[in-house]
């Protein structure tokens, strides 16, 4: 008896460590994928974050001039197109002068487009589940996770998934919306910091000192001065940049016109004409919004008219009550053309720059080795 009891105690503590070794085993196994998603995550932010900076220092001196034309006083132009513009830029404050601001731009963009491209991919991963929820189109996950292996369980039961260009538009208006509300402080500041000439009666000596000055003699809702046409034009803007861009990358996979792709692998110069087309498109639609937005940053900054100008000299004051009538207002006094201010420069500019941000955040990407994408 004192045997069999010897004997059942030893078979019952094996048992136990048998299955503490399989509880151990299958946690190890749920914490895996956490850990690695928690790692592509990083991943995805710091391409997005090298992929804006890198962008938007390439056109800086583009940036500047544009913003210049959109805010000018009317009465006293100083900037009349881009290559005089950028040649006054030049003479009257030499080379510094072109990439005035763009450290508080890079300083900006780079969350920004971090946060931007990370939440499209989310926002995505959760649109389409949501759809193939309301459809009925049986996937249990909206999203492919690789670990490297091509026997993890979860590879087994996805099935291949696609975003219609709708529901892209709608993941790519929500990332923008989620990203510009996040730095928009910084934005509206990075707005005043470019127009500073060196004439102006008063000088931001930086983006901390502008947010403070804004905070302390303007009130902390001047820090969000223009927010409304800005979320307006995110939808059709970044929107129509993500939709644009990924819907030409599937159809010349699938088509494979002109021999563009190889073994369904589009080159470097095929993404930067994608890319160059989708901020052509969006830029275009959303233009005038921006526009209203620069302006209705500037009210309530009491030497608005004096920095835009260069010399003092104003004969309409910045005051606008709203989206609205900055609108009615920019229209009655400048016309219709006003609305299209600096479009020239930011044509020439965004070509580059939506290119460039898209290639260097999918070369990044691939760099880093991400592992969570949404399955084409």
């Amino acid at each position: 008896m004192a045997s069999e009891d010897v004997k059942a105690a030893r078979d019952s503590a094996v048992e136990k460590i048998v299955n503490l070794a399989e509880e151990a085993k299958l946690a190890r196994e749920e914490i895996k994928p956490t850990s690695h998603a928690v790692l592509s995550i990083c991943k995805s932010l710091v391409a997005g974050g090298v992929a804006g900076g890198v962008s938007r220092t390439a056109v800086a001196p583009l940036e500047r001039l544009k913003i210049l034309l959109q805010v000018q006083n009317p009465h006293n132009i100083k900037y009349n197109g881009t290559i005089q513009g950028l040649k006054y830029i030049w003479r009257t404050e030499g080379f510094k002068g072109l990439f005035k601001g763009n450290g508080t731009n890079c300083a900006r963009i780079v969350p920004n487009s971090a946060v931007k491209f990370f939440s499209y991919e989310q926002a995505s991963k959760g649109i389409l589940y949501l759809y193939r929820q309301q459809t009925g189109n049986g996937m249990s996950l909206p999203f492919k996770l690789y670990t490297g292996h091509g026997d993890h369980p979860l590879e087994e039961k996805m099935e291949d998934a696609q975003l219609t260009p709708l529901l892209r538009l709608g993941a790519g208006a929500c990332a923008g919306i989620i990203a510009m509300s996040a730095t928009y402080p910084m934005d509206m500041v990075r707005g005043r910091l470019t127009v500073q000439t060196e004439n102006s009666p008063y000088q931001y000596r930086g983006m901390f000192h502008a947010l403070s000055t804004v905070l302390r003699e303007e009130g902390p809702r001047a820090l969000y001065r223009g927010w409304t046409p800005s979320v307006i034009g995110v939808i059709p803007y970044v929107g129509l940049n993500f939709a644009v861009y990924e819907s030409l990358k599937d159809w010349l996979v699938k088509t494979k016109p002109f021999g563009l792709v190889d073994n369904s692998e589009l080159g470097v110069v095929t993404r930067l004409a994608c890319g160059a087309a989708a901020g052509t498109v969006g830029q275009t639609v959303a233009y005038p919004l921006d526009v209203i937005r620069r302006r209705m940053q500037m009210v309530g900054w009491s030497h608005a008219a004096s920095i835009v100008t260069g010399d003092g000299r104003s004969k309409a004051p910045l005051e606008y009550t709203g989206m609205i009538d900055a609108f009615r207002k920019t229209v009655k006094y400048e016309g219709v053309r006003a609305l299209y201010k600096g479009l020239v420069p930011n044509s020439v500019k965004v070509v580059p720059s939506i290119s460039i941000a898209f290639v260097a955040y999918e070369q990044v990407k691939d760099l880093l080795g991400v592992e969570i994408r949404i399955s084409d």
